[in-house]
Order: C-alpha cells, then sequence, then structure tokens
C-alpha cells in the first residue's frame, strides 16, 4: 500500500508559502501522494489552487484531490478546463478525487438543492469527461484533449450507492476518513460491481484518516476534527483520529490488510515538522511501497 500526505490547505490560516515547504518536504521523505480537500464555507484553500502550489515544488509526486466537491460548482466545463490545467501544469501527475459534497451549508451558499445532487453529479462527470476527451469546439477550433486515462478519476462515497457510482463511472474509490469495516464493506461492493460490469483489472481504492504527532497531539487533534466536522460528523471520526506511533502503525497496517491501494494522512496543523515526525513513525518499510500510482 502506497502512504500520501495531506497538504494543510483546510488548516485555518493556510497559506502557499506553507503549502510549498510541505509539498517539497513530502517528496523528500518519500511519500507516495501529496492530498488537498475541500470546503467552501471554511477557512481553506481551494484543492486545485493548492495542488498547483504543490505542482511548482515538486518533480514526481502524485497530487490528488481528496475530494474536490463538484456537487456545487454550476459549470462543469469551467471545472474540467481548471482540471485539465492543473494535469498540464503537473505533467499529468494530477489524479481527480471527486465528490458531491456533503456540507449542507455549501449547497444553501450556493443555491442549490442537496436532493438534486447525485443526479447532478453524474451530468456534471459526463461533461467534465466530454471536455477532457476534445470533444469541445469554438471558432477557434477544438479544445485540445487529454492523453487518454488523464486524469485518473476516483469518486468518493460512503454509502452504496456511492461505491457503486465509483465503480461503474470511475477508476475508483475515495473511501471515509473513518472506519475499517466501512472500509471492508465499500471493498467488497466496489469490486463485486467491476466484477459484473467485466471491467479489466479492479478499482483503485484510496483511504484517508487524520493525523497529528509530539506534544499535545490528541488535544490539536480533536479541536481540530471538532472544528472541521462539527457535532454531527466527529463522534464517526473521533475514534480514528492518529495521534500516537502505536494506532498510527496499527490503523496503517489493518487498512493494508483490508486491502486499500493507498492511504493518504491528512494534517490537523500546519507546522512542517509534522512531515517528518509522520516519516520517522512510519518508517522506510511503509514508505517503501512508492510504487507508481497508475
Amino acid at each position: 500500500m502506497r502512504i500520501g500526505i495531506g497538504l494543510p490547505s483546510a488548516v485555518p490560516g493556510a497559506d502557499p508559502e506553507t503549502i510549498g515547504i510541505w509539498a517539497a518536504r513530502g517528496e523528500r521523505a518519500g511519500f507516495s501522494a501529496l492530498g488537498a480537500t475541500d470546503r467552501l464555507v471554511y477557512d481553506s484553500l481551494d484543492p486545485l489552487v493548492t495542488l498547483a502550489v504543490a505542482a511548482a515544488h515538486t518533480t514526481a509526486t502524485e497530487l490528488v484531490s481528496t475530494v474536490l466537491n463538484i456537487g456545487y460548482r454550476g459549470n462543469p466545463y469551467v471545472v474540467a478546463g481548471q482540471i485539465a490545467s492543473l494535469d498540464r501544469i503537473s505533467g499529468g501527475r494530477f489524479t481527480a478525487g471527486l465528490g458531491m459534497g456533503a456540507w449542507a451549508d455549501d449547497y444553501t451558499v450556493s443555491e442549490m438543492a442537496m436532493t438534486t445532487r447525485g443526479a447532478r453529479f453524474e451530468s456534471a462527470l459526463a461533461q467534465l469527461r466530454r471536455a477532457w476527451r476534445g470533444e469541445l469546439a469554438g471558432a477557434a477550433g477544438p479544445v485540445p484533449a487529454l492523453p487518454p486515462g488523464r486524469p485518473q478519476v476516483l469518486l468518493a462515497g460512503m454509502v452504496p450507492a456511492g461505491i457503486v457510482r465509483a465503480a461503474t463511472l470511475a477508476d475508483g474509490w475515495v473511501a471515509p476518513a473513518f472506519s475499517v469495516d466501512l472500509l471492508r464493506t465499500g471493498l467488497d461492493i466496489a469490486g463485486t460491481e467491476w466484477a459484473r460490469l467485466a471491467r479489466p483489472g479492479r478499482p483503485r481504492v484510496l483511504a484517508v484518516r487524520y493525523f497529528q504527532l509530539g506534544s499535545g497531539a490528541a488535544a490539536t487533534a480533536e479541536s481540530y476534527a471538532q472544528n472541521y466536522y462539527g457535532p454531527e460528523m466527529y463522534p464517526q471520526v473521533r475514534p480514528d483520529l492518529l495521534t500516537d506511533i502505536a494506532h498510527l502503525c496499527d490503523e496503517a497496517d489493518r487498512i493494508a490488510a483490508a486491502g486499500a491501494d493507498d492511504l493518504i494522512l491528512l494534517p490537523c496543523s500546519d507546522d512542517p515538522d509534522q512531515i517528518d515526525l509522520l516519516a520517522e513513525a512510519l518508517g522506510s518499510a511503509r514508505l517503501g511501497a512508492r510504487a507508481e500510482a497508475r
């Protein structure tokens, strides 16, 4: 299993200099990927902008949105162009983890209904692919297509319908930030649907967790997660906050044993020393799985 690290783009007060430092140090430390999350009504940096900054500070590491919420982004062709730009800027290193978005306030300010987000999400995904295939054209001629298979697309999902959608319409699944049991169940659902459709190979499965190590780790992680997730979601995330080395390594091994291809560990603070603490805690054996992600 490959192990990546998240960038602190969703830590309140995040700035581009810090993002650049995290990206460069994360690559040097041997992490397989750099991730960025997405919230609209929150003090955070846009994930595509964040990963563009990371692209400028790295040369080989995969860049992953974990995930970009497209359910309330009004014009899918604008999003397609932004993603295509990041794909080109990064030299094809970007993987598009996409989701509908689960935050009611993001939909409220966007003046969009959450009740129709599933159908709107699938329509948007079709429009993204149309743009990437080079099917858009105007007076100046067609917009160039991206190379076949770029970007790789992974879809987030927490309920069976969302996991089936990932296996049907994408290259794999982004699992929630909690529960190895849910990961195992999702792997079974995704694998069964993939086989039913006679798709070659198997779906890529990416798990995420939050971490904080060192002095005051538990208090920092709990404060961050409570603020980010709020009272409804925090109780689900709390047991899987990784704040000591034993829990971190045990959870990484359990996720690997369940069958995930990737684990991205998201930070609860923007302290760059967390990168080295995490790399040291995981050890070269776990970080040594830095194989090609595609």
